[in-house]
Order: structure tokens, then C-alpha cells, then sequence
């Protein structure tokens, strides 16, 4: 049985006083039994009816203050069964009622405790105090206290209280509370932290951006208050029936009782009547799918957003930060032929250091991905938003966009070959110069996600029958994603006003889902039924918009949480169709007069137990079957990532040679190509034949499936046929070099070995992405 949603009598308040009534109605069932065995039935039925008139009493109360606040529950059917027990002196059917009703609130706890297991981890680990630099002295204070600029020193296993960046030693930190990431991740000088991750390492001091009422995790915090409180629209329609269901029950009732003159078999309705599976079984599918999507490192406000993810019918996409990664990313060097494409990197990098602009701090980071020392620069000046100049080594470096190096540079071939090289649509481009002379160019980029492709894909086989890319960028970059992905419609130039009338205009084919990640997103995430925020870095006032919050930087959860939905939504319409036809058949069977009213109290509460399982299983990954599936956990699926992203610098140098081929005297092809392909056998190949000799073995067998991978297990040999006649043409090299026939074999090999490689890693990407183990 369910209790009512209302205000609470003091003896029931919380969970002990939830535990009391139940220590109550045991202790008088088991003393009624003791008596009843010793033959003093007078004393068991006082006994009895005693703790059924305690657990009545505090149920009509409760009734009561709920009727008061007009709110209505069907624990009236518990108060019917247990005042007609005590009416008609069956009163272990009573204390049975009565033992019934509490134990299924202790159960229904129990069972929302679970669901809700994931929401409360996050607010238990709140911080509440830190330690703060003021006046050379470190004093403990209230996180409240924090502000903007204050230094901070967080220590080991401590949460951070506060967003910030780091200002002294590197943060190891656990961000899985929050993402769902299960491995740390390091922040360096200058980089961000963020509020609610778990220092993993040793001490670091930061610097607050923010107060504590402004940072992430106080944001997140308020949005699991609102998910732990929301009532999903299901909840609601549960409500609806549960009023039909009392008037189907009470007619019932009352036809058993005029029909065969007994009041017993209206007491044996009465008693097994259960509304559990509305009442509780329905909240608690919806509140395992929330807490399991939180799980997943996706927050869901509501209940009801999470039964609106499962009826989604078009899908609003912006594209920068949601589609593309929303970070430019360095695609392409171009260097001078007597400099290393990773030296003029490493230069632009080390100058960069000191600049806080975007692209700076991409240049930095790229150069970091590649393993390159970076040095720290003297006499820096910076131009805002043009370059900056400074030394390096002891050298003049300018780094800057094409007018800042160009007016400090001499003009050579190079330079004007540049200059036509950088004029890339949907690029920015970053030279750099040293002692005048320009030596290297870097393009760079927001690419589209590597996931993305998949995803839409999965999201027309959830039920999506529409995806709209709504963006402010141009249309000619809006449209050139549209011929690869698949898009219905590309809607381009956009106002944020803009994208709330797109929004409101799809509504006329079903529920629109808008997913975005920025301030001018906002809009669009409140006009539609569901707004998607993708929060790891994306701005506070599209997540307070939002309806779901996706707090890690990966698209697909987006899939994940929609698949969760589903079957959330499944689960509770099971329980209730499969509880109310339980209830309905028991309900028939006893105003028939084959069940007595304690035969009837023992299955009512069999129907709850069953029902409130079954609705648990929403909290647990889908059982797949008996077919085996292949699987990479978390922690590996980054590892590959990682292995991947370390050999980017081997397909670059691939680039890289291609070009100064061209360039370079005979003698220079000749050591040129013999360290490229020492490069290739020393870390190219010893990775693919790893992949082929155990990883994929391994997942076929996890699979079942000798064939699984035998494309990519072809990709590899192609590879390192490639990879052979690259040897074989540098062997066959004569005296005086390569003749302009074998120059240009030389780079036509190349540029296929270059292609295929990024491809297969990008390939491989997605099948492992794909394969990832959701439990």
C-alpha cells in the first residue's frame, strides 16, 4: 500500500517514524501469534486489533492533513481494510493490512533510496569549508566566504569548493562524481578545475573564478534538488488512474457484499486492492532511470523530462560546441623546409604561454599532445586579439594572425607560398617568425566530433524523425556538414530569437528536443519540450535552461539517456499494466468467495513486491541475451583514445615529409625517408600489430565471432604494405638520388599511407566508442 504525499504526523515523521509503526504492527502480530499458539485467543485478538487501530490511526490522520492541502491518495483503500477488519473482528486480517501498509513504505525507501542513490552521492559530497591564502597565513572558512581572485589550497582528497584555475603544481583529479569519467584527469598551470571534482593527487593551489553559489557544482547541486523533488507527467497520469481504480474497487466491494449478503468478501476486496503498482512502482522506474542516467554523467531535472526523452520526435542541433567540438584544434602544420614542423611548433607554443587568448591556448595544448617541452618566454608583448612577440632561446619570436607576422617579416617564397595556403574556408590560421623570417604556419579548426555521425544515426533508430542543425554560423560551413551527416535541415545565420521561432515552428510534428551548449542557446533549451545542455564546458545559463544537462564532453550520452528513457518508460507502464491486472484478477477472485481476506492480504502484498522489483530493473543495464557481446570497459575505451591521440605526431610526420620531398637536395630525400620509416617501424607498426595479435582477438572472442574486425584486421595489412614498399622505393633509390618519376611515387605513396592511416584511426575510434560497456 502507498501512503499519501502530504504533510507527515510527528509519529511518522521520516523514515523512524516510518520504522516505529513497522516495529509496532510486527511486534503486536508476533505476540498475537504467541498468545493464539498458547491458547489465549482473547489476548491474540487484542493484540491483534490493538496495533491495527495504532497503524488506522495514524493512517486517518495522514488522510486527513492530506485531504486538508487537497491531496488525494488510495490510501483510503488501506484505511476501508483495516477498519472493516476491526469491524467484523478479523483482526489478523487487520494487523496483516497493517503489517502490509508499513512494510510497503519501508520498501517503497528502501527501493527510491536505491534509485535515488547516484542524485544523493552528489549532494553528500558538498564541501564545506576551505583552506584559503589570506595575509601569507592559510585559514580554514566557510565556502560560502569564497570570492572571485581569493587563492585557495586544496589537498589531497579533498572536493574543490570552488571553479578556478591552477596556480601552483599540476591537479590530479576525480571527475567521475560529476562526468561519469572513471579516470583522473591532470590540470596544469593555467588550467581550469572545476567545482565537485575530487583531488586524486597531491596538494595544488588555485585560483576562484567564481564564488561558491556561482560555481558548477553548486549549479548541479540545485538542479538535483529539482530532480529529487520533480514529479514526472506519468506520475501524474498514475494519480488519474489510481481514482478510477478506487471507484472500480469500492463498486466491487459493494457488488460482492450485495450480491452474496457476506461482508467478508467486500473485507476480502478491500484487502487486496493494491495500488502499489501505480503509486509506487511508477516514481520509482523514473526516479532509477534519472539516478542512472546521473550515473552516466547526465543530469535529468525531472521525471518528467526523462518520460519526454523517450516521446522525442525532431531533434534542434546547434552546431558549435554540440556537433563540433567547440575547441579549435590544430589540423595542419606547414613549415619551412630547413625547419622541423614540431620545432616551429614548439616555438609558437612556448611564446604562447604567456597569452590568454582561445587560440593561444589551443596552440599550447596541441604542442603538449605532442609531447613537446615547452620553454618559458622573456620580454613577452602582446597585441590583443593580433600576436605576440618575445624570445625563445634566445631568439625573436613573433606569433600572430597573418597581418601581425607579415609586418615584421622579410617576404620570401615561402611566405607568399603561405599566404595563399592559409586562405582555407572555415579555418584560422597562426603563423610564426623568427628573427624575421617566417618559419612555420598552423591551421586550425573545430571539427565535427568524432561521434557525431553515430549518434544521429542512433538517434533515428530511438524514434527521431527529424534532426534540424540551427546555427548562427555561415551557411555556406552550416551546409557542408549537411552533406556527410545526414541532416534533414540546416537552418544557418541565426539569432538566438531565431532559434526559438525554428524551435516552435517543428512542434507541429511532436515533441522537439533543442541541444546546445552556449549563452545564446538558452532561449531555444526553455522553448523546447526538452532542452539539452552540453555542460562540461558550456555556459551556466544554458544548463540553468535546460531540462537535461549532459556534464561530460561526449555527444553520444545524449543516445545513452534516450535509451535509458525508453526503457524506463517501458518498465512502468509494465508494472502498472502487470500490477493492476494482478490486482484486478485477485480483486474478482475474492468477491467470488475464493479468497479469505488474509489469503487476499498475503497476495496483495506478493502483487506489491513483484511490481516495485519489477520497476527497479530500470535501475540495471538491459539484459542482452544469451548472444555475446563485445565489450571495453571505460578506463580502456580512454586508453585506446589516448594511444591514438600520442601517435598523432607519426601521421603528421608523414604530412610533414611529403611535402619537403619536393624541396629537399638528393642526399636530404634519402635521410629523410630512412627516419621516417624507422619512425613508422619503431611506433606505427608495433601498435597495429598489438591491436591485431591482442586486441582484437580478444573481442572476438568476448563476441563469439571469428569474422568480427577482419576490415580492420585488412586495414592493418594494407598498412604495412604501404609501409614495406615505402622501404623498398627508398632502397631502390639510385646514386644520385630520386629521379622527379620517383619523387613523385614517393609522395603519391605518402599521401596514401597518410589517408588510410587517419581513416582506420578513425574508424577505429567509432568501433570502440560503440563497443563501450554501459553498465
Amino acid at each position: 500500500m502507498s501512503k499519501s504525499r502530504g504533510f507527515e504526523p510527528f509519529w511518522q515523521g521520516g523514515e523512524l517514524g516510518k520504522r516505529l509503526l513497522l516495529v509496532v504492527i510486527t511486534l503486536a502480530l508476533i505476540a498475537g501469534a504467541v498468545a493464539w499458539l498458547a491458547g489465549r485467543p482473547d489476548i491474540s485478538a487484542s493484540s491483534w486489533a490493538a496495533g491495527t487501530a495504532v497503524i488506522l490511526a495514524s493512517l486517518i490522520t495522514e488522510i486527513a492533513i492530506s485531504l486538508g492541502r487537497k491531496e488525494f491518495g488510495l490510501d483510503l483503500i488501506a484505511a476501508l481494510a483495516m477498519g472493516g477488519a476491526l469491524l467484523l473482528s478479523e483482526y489478523l486480517t487487520g494487523s496483516i493490512v497493517a503489517l502490509m501498509y508499513t512494510g510497503g513504505q519501508a520498501l517503497e525507501d528502501l527501493a527510491q533510496r536505491r534509485a535515488r542513490r547516484e542524485l544523493t552521492a552528489l549532494l553528500n559530497r558538498v564541501p564545506r569549508t576551505a583552506a584559503r591564502y589570506a595575509d601569507g597565513q592559510l585559514q580554514e572558512v566557510s565556502v560560502e566566504e569564497l570570492s572571485p581572485g581569493d587563492r585557495i589550497l586544496v589537498r589531497g582528497g579533498e572536493v574543490v569548493p570552488v571553479d578556478g584555475s591552477v596556480t601552483d603544481g599540476t591537479a590530479v583529479l576525480d571527475e567521475s562524481a560529476l562526468t561519469g569519467e572513471a579516470m583522473p584527469v591532470r590540470r596544469c598551470l593555467g588550467e581550469p578545475v572545476m567545482s565537485g571534482t575530487t583531488n586524486a593527487g597531491g596538494a595544488f593551489e588555485m585560483l576562484a573564478s567564481n564564488a561558491a553559489r556561482d560555481s558548477t557544482y553548486a549549479a548541479i547541486v540545485r538542479l538535483v534538488e529539482e530532480a529529487r523533488s520533480a514529479k514526472a507527467p506519468i506520475v501524474r497520469l498514475a494519480d488519474r488512474y489510481a481514482l478510477v481504480f478506487l471507484a472500480v474497487t469500492l463498486l466491487l466491494a459493494g457488488g460482492a457484499w450485495a450480491a452474496s449478503g457476506d461482508a467478508i468478501r467486500a473485507l476480502a476486496v478491500l484487502v487486496i486492492a493494491t495500488p502499489c503498482p501505480l503509486i509506487l512502482a511508477v516514481p520509482v522506474a523514473i526516479i532509477s532511470g534519472v539516478s542512472r542516467c546521473a550515473g552516466k554523467g547526465v543530469l535529468v531535472k525531472s521525471g518528467g523530462a526523462l518520460e519526454m526523452l523517450a516521446r522525442m520526435k525532431t531533434v534542434v542541433l546547434d552546431k558549435t560546441g554540440t556537433i563540433t567540438d567547440g575547441r579549435a584544434r590544430l589540423i595542419e602544420i606547414k613549415s619551412r623546409s630547413d625547419v622541423d614542423p614540431l620545432e616551429a611548433l614548439r616555438l609558437a607554443a612556448s611564446l604562447d604561454q604567456g597569452s590568454h587568448h582561445v587560440i593561444a591556448r589551443a596552440l599550447v595544448a596541441a604542442a603538449r599532445e605532442r609531447g613537446l617541452k615547452l620553454v618559458a618566454p622573456s620580454g613577452s608583448s602582446e597585441a590583443a586579439g593580433s600576436g605576440v612577440t618575445g624570445h625563445i632561446d634566445g631568439r625573436e619570436i613573433a606569433v600572430g594572425g597573418w597581418d601581425f607576422v607579415n609586418a615584421r617579416i622579410e617576404e620570401t617564397a615561402f611566405s607568399q607560398e603561405v599566404r595563399k595556403w592559409i586562405r582555407r574556408e572555415g579555418t584560422v590560421s597562426v603563423l610564426a617568425a623568427k628573427e624575421g623570417i617566417l618559419v612555420g604556419a598552423f591551421l586550425l579548426a573545430d571539427e565535427v566530433r568524432p561521434e557525431a555521425g553515430t549518434v544521429l544515426r542512433q538517434l533515428r533508430e530511438a524514434g527521431v524523425d527529424r534532426i534540424v542543425l540551427a546555427t548562427g554560423d555561415r551557411t555556406e560551413l552550416a551546409e557542408s556538414l549537411q552533406s556527410f551527416l545526414g541532416l534533414d535541415c540546416v537552418v544557418a545565420e541565426l539569432k538566438p530569437e531565431d532559434k526559438i521561432r525554428i524551435v516552435e515552428a517543428e512542434k507541429s510534428a511532436g515533441p522537439v528536443m533543442m541541444v546546445g551548449d552556449g549563452v545564446n542557446d538558452a532561449p531555444a533549451l526553455a522553448a523546447a519540450d526538452v532542452g539539452v545542455a552540453m555542460g562540461a564546458r558550456g555556459a551556466a545559463a544554458s544548463s540553468e535552461a535546460a531540462d537535461v544537462v549532459i556534464l561530460v564532453d561526449r555527444l553520444d550520452r545524449l543516445v545513452s539517456a534516450i535509451r535509458i528513457a525508453h526503457r524506463s518508460r517501458a518498465i512502468a507502464l509494465q508494472s502498472v499494466y502487470m500490477g493492476m491486472g494482478l490486482s484486478v484478477a485477485g480483486m474478482i477472485t475474492a468477491a467470488l468467495g475464493y479468497l479469505t481476506p488474509v489469503q487476499g492480504a498475503l497476495l496483495q502484498e506478493a502483487i506489491d513486491v513483484v511490481a516495485i522489483l519489477n520497476a527497479l530493473r530500470a535501475l540495471s543495464h538491459p539484459f542482452r541475451g544469451w548472444r555475446k557481446t563485445a565489450l571495453l570497459p571505460y578506463a580502456e575505451l580512454l586508453e585506446l583514445e589516448a594511444e591514438h591521440r600520442a601517435l598523432m605526431d607519426v601521421v603528421d610526420e608523414i604530412r610533414h615529409t611529403t611535402e619537403r620531398i619536393q624541396h629537399l637536395s638528393e642526399s636530404e630525400v634519402r635521410n629523410e625517408l630512412a627516419a621516417l620509416d624507422a619512425l613508422l617501424r619503431r611506433r606505427l607498426l608495433p601498435h597495429e600489430r598489438q591491436d591485431d595479435e591482442e586486441l582484437y582477438p580478444r573481442l572476438r572472442r568476448q563476441a563469439g565471432t571469428p569474422d568480427a574486425f577482419a576490415g580492420m584486421s585488412r586495414t592493418h595489412m594494407e598498412i604495412q604494405r604501404q609501409v614495406h614498399s615505402l622501404s623498398s622505393l627508398r632502397k631502390a633509390l639510385g646514386e644520385h638520388g630520386p629521379s622527379p618519376a620517383q619523387r613523385y611515387e614517393i609522395q603519391r605513396l605518402l599521401h596514401g599511407l597518410e589517408a588510410i592511416t587517419r581513416l582506420h584511426f578513425a574508424q577505429e575510434l567509432e568501433i570502440y566508442r560503440s563497443l563501450e560497456d554501459e553498465n
